[in-house]
């Protein structure tokens, strides 16, 4: 799990400075407001959903993310 969140964090600053320079460049105004999950960990829980095998995210999240990813997440 440690290696698939390095990944995905190092995935998401490269996409988020691209993002920014985009939405900069191009004139569309964003709101900035704080989120409580990172990009990085939403990116996680959904590559984690779809190597899991479940069919619906919210039985996911309620039986696993919950139970297990919460502890590896900032809160």
């Amino acid at each position: 799990m440690n290696n698939l969140d390095a990944v995905c964090v190092d995935v998401c600053q490269t996409f988020c400075l691209a993002w920014r320079k985009h939405l900069i460049s191009s004139g569309i105004k964003q709101r900035n407001n704080p989120f409580c999950l990172s990009v990085s960990e939403v990116m996680t829980i959904m590559i984690t959903f779809h190597q899991s095998g479940y069919r619906d995210s919210k039985i996911y999240y309620i039986h696993f993310v919950c139970r297990y990813l919460t502890t590896n997440f900032l809160t």
